[in-house]
Formats: structure tokens, sequence, C-alpha cells
């Protein structure tokens, strides 16, 4: 069994709130927007980190990190990108890589809104995390903790903070 940490759109952002929940975790997994290889440095110490750059993301971090990113965890396939929109209204990119892969979970980030969602014509568990960065419009930080058992994502517990 695997404690994961989802998060996405931090734009640089650390503090002692996140740090609480990446030291609970076993593994953190970034939906792109880091914001600077610092975060990534302080992260990695402490976690390992499975991430993807996203639109905000210079090109350093973007030979760093890939904008998608395939991995098994137990034996639940992964497929993470930073723009990757929701059920039915994925961007026309998405729909190739769904048909070609068979995925068990699809998370991105970009938008700030968390979303917790089974997409039915594709067969997989959609999740976007929110943001948990203070850049942006949200009123709310988000990110996501849950666990993988197997092929079971289990627990999954939305982790909120107001700005």
């Amino acid at each position: 069994m695997k404690k994961i940490l989802l998060l996405s759109d931090t734009h640089g952002h650390l503090d002692d709130f996140m740090l609480k929940h990446i030291n609970e975790a076993d593994e953190i997994w970034h939906a792109g927007d880091i914001g600077h290889v610092d975060w990534i440095d302080t992260v990695q110490k402490i976690k390992p980190l499975q991430a993807v750059y996203g639109n905000i993301d210079d090109a350093k971090m973007r030979t760093i990190y890939p904008e998608n990113l395939f991995f098994s965890c137990e034996e639940i396939k992964v497929f993470i990108t930073h723009i990757g929109g929701y059920p039915k209204k994925y961007p026309a990119r998405l729909h190739q890589i769904f048909k070609g892969e068979k995925i068990d979970l699809f998370i991105c980030g970009h938008s700030h809104i968390l979303k917790v969602m089974y997409d039915h014509d594709y067969q997989f568990l959609h999740m976007n995390p929110g943001a948990i960065g203070v850049s942006g419009f949200h009123q709310v930080r988000t990110m996501l903790k849950f666990e993988v058992q197997g092929k079971e994502i289990k627990n999954l517990c939305v982790i909120e903070k107001n700005r």
C-alpha cells in the first residue's frame, strides 16, 4: 500500500501546512505549474516525486519533467498531464492518448478547480486536486490524499486551507 499526496499549481509556494502532509505521504504526485526548481529540490529531499511541467513552468523545468507522464503504482496505471480538462471536455490531443493507452487513473491540474469523477466513456478515475499554491483566483487551497493498494484507490480525502 502507498499513501499518495496529489497536488497541483503550487506556483513555487511551499509552507508548513503543505510540508506536514508531504511528510505523511509515501509519494508526492504533482500535476504541473510547480513554479521553480527550489520547490522540487526541497520536496525531493523529503519524499519521492512524480511530476509534469505546467504552462507557467520555464524551459529548465521542462527539461526536468515531461508534459505527459505514465507510470504504475501498485497495480494502477497512472497518466498525469497539466492541461487535461475533465470528462466530456478533454482537449483533442488527449482523446488519442486515451484511445491508445489503457489507464486506471487520469490526473491533471491547471483549472485550480478540484474535481474527482469517474469517466464512464474511457473507464478511468479522473482527479484534479485543484490548487495548493497562493497564486490564482481560488479562495480555498486544495490537495488530495489517498491510498493505492493493488488495483484499489481508497481513503480519498480532500485537504483544504483558506488562503
